[in-house]
């Protein structure tokens, strides 16, 4: 693993960059209230809808950086990545739209709304194991073949800055925040929210939200260093990667607190946002509302921003449908 001082760490600028770049590409998505989730937790809660987000989630803003970043030279290779299906659905829609080859690593365990999604947007699949260190492995044997630019789903400068406009947005359409909460896997969401908030709102807080069944951000922040899991087993698929060294440095120095849900706690706050709010999301996007209600002595009487990340799900298995 590289150092971060070997690693570009983006700045605001490069937030306000991304945005310039990828604002054609991109959807400014609605902030909506509900009066019964306030009533609920007893904070105001402001809900950031990436479900609607162009491919139907937050990831299409850090893809669209990085592939329109690309030099005329660098773009005539493509682009190749894995992931578990937001950021490989999200590459091929931001590669479709430069018109560029996109190769992508998903497990084969992976949503098939979210396979069908990338093959949709013209990416190209190959399926790995459902572990850390098979689709690295993979991956490698794919980056070799294609030579395509590696644009890795968190762990990049570019992807980070994309990721901080959802956050710019967020504070440009509400007013007094006192907390942030978003989901974190491998922590591309979080560093994006920390770098912006830092700089344009350093008084607002930051709380990351995690499955206790993925939690190694978890054991990692209160440990003082990353533990990476291989292979966790969780409903919220999108969580199941770990933090690696460019947003370590962004939740080591940026997030107040890491909260934890359980599996059933959140397919109820899925469940419940679905049929309260009529948005459909995501667990992985569910994770903050269940950690909100988990603990809400920790919100009552703030105005918090909730970050729904995406809304790509498998409708023919919906996780209160399974046994």
């Amino acid at each position: 693993m590289k150092d971060v001082s070997e690693m570009y760490i983006p700045t605001f600028e490069d937030v306000v960059d991304a945005h310039t770049r990828i604002s054609p590409y991109i959807h400014r998505t609605p902030v909506l209230t509900s009066s019964y989730f306030n009533e609920l937790t007893g904070a105001e809660l402001f809900f950031k809808c990436e479900n609607f987000q162009k491919a139907g989630a937050f990831k299409v803003r850090g893809a669209s950086n990085a592939v329109f970043g690309l030099s005329e030279d660098e773009a005539e290779k493509g682009v190749c990545t894995h992931s578990s299906g937001n950021h490989a659905l999200s590459l091929s829609y931001a590669a479709g739209r430069r018109g560029i080859p996109c190769n992508v690593v998903m497990p084969r365990t992976a949503p098939e709304a979210k396979k069908a999604a990338v093959r949709g947007y013209g990416g190209t699949i190959t399926e790995c194991e459902p572990s850390t260190t098979s689709r690295e492995a993979v991956f490698a044997e794919v980056q070799a073949k294609t030579g395509g630019n590696f644009v890795h789903p968190y762990n990049d400068p570019w992807v980070i800055a994309g990721q901080g406009t959802c956050s710019r947005e967020l504070m440009e359409q509400t007013d007094g925040l006192d907390m942030v909460v978003a989901p974190i896997g491998g922590g591309g969401m979080i560093s994006g929210t920390c770098l912006t908030l830092s700089n344009i709102a350093p008084e607002v807080k930051i709380i990351a939200s995690e499955p206790e069944q993925a939690d190694d951000a978890y054991r990692s922040f209160k440990a003082g260093h990353i533990i990476a899991d291989d292979a966790p087993d969780t409903i919220a698929d999108g969580l199941k990667v770990p933090l690696k060294e460019l947003t370590w440095h962004f939740v080591s120095n940026h997030v107040s607190d890491i909260l934890t849900a359980s599996e059933q706690e959140i397919i109820d706050a899925m469940k419940l946002t679905w049929q309260r709010m009529k948005l459909v999301m995501e667990p992985s996007c569910a994770v903050p509302l269940a950690t909100i209600l988990k603990n809400k002595e920790q919100f009552a009487g703030k105005r918090v921003g909730v970050i729904i990340t995406g809304g790509n799900v498998d409708l023919d298995k919906l996780p209160w449908m399974l046994k």
